[in-house]
């Protein structure tokens, strides 16, 4: 796998696994009872944007090593994500 392969795989990852993380622990305004003006009562309260980042790369380090590791190994390949081959038209 090129280097540019690797990183646009940590890249993908790490967005995905950020929005799985920003919604876990959030405490909006109108669970607190501080609602400012202007805002919506589901908005965020302290939203704690730099531990979810720090949580988020700890998480995407590890599901992008093990992806690596599985198509170092083989086991992830071009020739099996051909889903036209297991699909399409039989011989």
């Amino acid at each position: 796998m090129a280097i540019t392969s690797a990183i646009v795989v940590y890249a993908v990852v790490w967005f995905l696994v950020l929005f799985c993380v920003l919604p876990q622990k959030l405490n909006t305004q109108g669970e607190i009872g501080i609602v400012f003006k202007g805002t919506s009562s589901s908005a965020p309260a302290n939203l704690n944007i730099r531990k979810k980042f720090i949580i988020t790369s700890i998480i995407s380090a590890v599901i992008w090593a093990l992806i690596c590791l599985a198509i170092i190994y083989g086991l992830i390949s071009a020739s099996t994500m051909d889903l036209f081959k297991f699909f399409g038209p039989r011989n």
